[in-house]
């Protein structure tokens, strides 16, 4: 039988060629094309005419079944993006930057989860046991009832975990992992796309809740191939700058809840404490309301959240203007920038443009099209809204304001923290008693009744 032939794998985006390079054409790295050897395959010649396997089960689309039960435990922030506890059997990968705290942040769940009833062992690659109860007493969670194991050979792991038969096992991370089926290096496409499908098929196996941690690329994407994040039932994101106290743990594939539901924690010294109401958290710092400072009611998941924009036009030492965005799209302020000159008359040409979103969030619904709008012609005219108005709504090409989603929750939320006055597209079916909303028909008339300009 002739000799498979290799494959060249990209460290960085998992894409295959048949020869090597020193510059991966799919991602631009260089010097990360690895020759690694293919998976096993089946006998050569061999075809599935004459070869019959096993039945299928089949079981009617109507006939009832009970929802999966869940195991809730006391970080509600955590059970809210899980959503509503975890499952059994569920296999669950958690990514972050370096250093965000996703080892701080599974170690107080496995003790919680230990603490409600649930079996946890908690199995690192990265570090030794020592460290692992080092961090555990910083955080005061000496005494959970969680076994440890400092372990990197996959087949040790698996054979612990049928001999003990955990509820929750924890591995951190996913990279540091190495089966000896696979001749590569710990932590290539090969080895994590392995050991991700070994303990996927452990936890679907044996009814045992795994959760992954998965190291990140420099792009903010789960290091390794895709296949990895399709795979398991639920892909979780830490987000959060380091020098900022804020945390928010993203859903963004979830088969037992929402996708992108959020949890809020704090960095202090005791560890990640969770954020009940994060909008009075994200605008605590506001302060006295500035030129270019607007309030946006936002949705994440299920849940609405107020967070402030900040704006800054400044004219520009340059030929060509900056356009600086954190948090928000860039190519989404380009977008609003053009519909402010070509349909409002109010031109951004020789003027450097700094948007920023307060407390480490990142925003991506076109709901905020108005409060960037907004933000971006209070920076200019140097007028600040008064300080009780909130601002949200979806801007098109044409100029004109579209209604957006949930508007009664955006706004009830923004009522509860004191907020008076609401700027939204008129046409929606919004309802707020004690409070004034100002609907507006398109861009024009906010630029003209609002800031006076145009």
């Amino acid at each position: 039988m002739a000799r498979a032939s290799s494959n060249f794998v990209c460290q960085s985006c998992g894409a295959a060629t048949s020869k090597w390079s020193g510059r991966c054409e799919s991602c631009g790295e260089w010097n990360s094309i690895v020759e690694e050897e293919p998976l096993s395959t089946g006998p050569a010649g061999k075809v599935l005419g004459n070869v019959r396997g096993r039945s299928a089960k089949l079981v009617d689309l109507s006939h009832p079944e009970d929802p999966p039960p869940r195991t809730a435990c006391a970080i509600s922030e955590l059970d809210r993006v899980l959503g509503g506890g975890l499952v059994p059997g569920s296999a669950i990968l958690v990514g972050g930057d370096p250093g965000i705290g996703k080892s701080t942040l599974l170690l107080q769940a496995a003790a919680a989860f230990a603490k409600s009833g649930l079996s946890v062992i908690y199995a690192s690659g990265e570090e030794a046991s020592a460290q692992v109860r080092m961090r555990a007493r910083r955080l005061g969670l000496e005494q959970a009832p969680v076994r440890l194991a400092a372990e990197t050979n996959l087949r040790d792991i698996l054979t612990t975990l049928e001999k003990e038969k955990p509820q929750l096992v924890i591995v951190d991370s996913i990279q540091t992992m190495w089966s000896d089926n696979v001749t590569s290096a710990p932590g290539s496409v090969a080895q994590v796309r392995a050991a991700a499908h070994e303990l996927t098929s452990f936890a679907k196996s044996r009814n045992t809740s795994v959760i992954m941690v998965g190291h990140v690329t420099k792009d903010g994407q789960i290091a390794g191939p895709r296949v990895v994040e399709h795979m398991v039932d639920t892909v979780l994101y830490f987000e959060g700058e380091r020098g900022h106290q804020f945390r928010i743990l993203r859903s963004v594939k979830n088969r037992f809840g929402p996708a992108d539901e959020i949890g809020v924690f704090e960095m202090t010294g005791a560890g990640l404490s969770e954020v009940g109401n994060p909008s009075a958290l994200f605008l605590s710092e506001r302060g006295t309301p500035a030129p270019g400072s607007v309030v946006f009611s936002g949705i994440e998941g299920t849940r609405p959240v107020l967070v402030e924009l900040q704006a800054l036009v400044a004219p520009t030492p340059h030929s060509q203007p900056r356009r600086s965005v954190v948090g928000w799209d860039g190519s989404r302020l380009a977008m609003i920038l053009a519909v402010l000159e070509a349909r409002c008359g109010i031109p951004f040409a020789g003027l450097d443009v700094y948007l920023n979103v307060a407390g480490g969030m990142k925003i991506s619904e076109p709901a905020a099209d108005l409060a960037v709008a907004a933000a971006l012609l209070s920076a200019r005219e140097d007028v600040a809204l008064p300080p009780e108005t909130v601002v949200f709504g979806e801007i098109s090409l044409s100029g004109a304001l579209r209604p957006v989603a949930q508007s009664e929750n955006r706004l009830k939320e923004a009522q509860k923290l004191g907020f008076s006055t609401a700027i939204l597209p008129r046409g929606g079916k919004a309802k707020a008693k004690g409070m004034t909303l100002t609907e507006m028909p398109d861009l024009a008339t906010v630029v003209g009744e609002v800031f006076g300009a145009g």
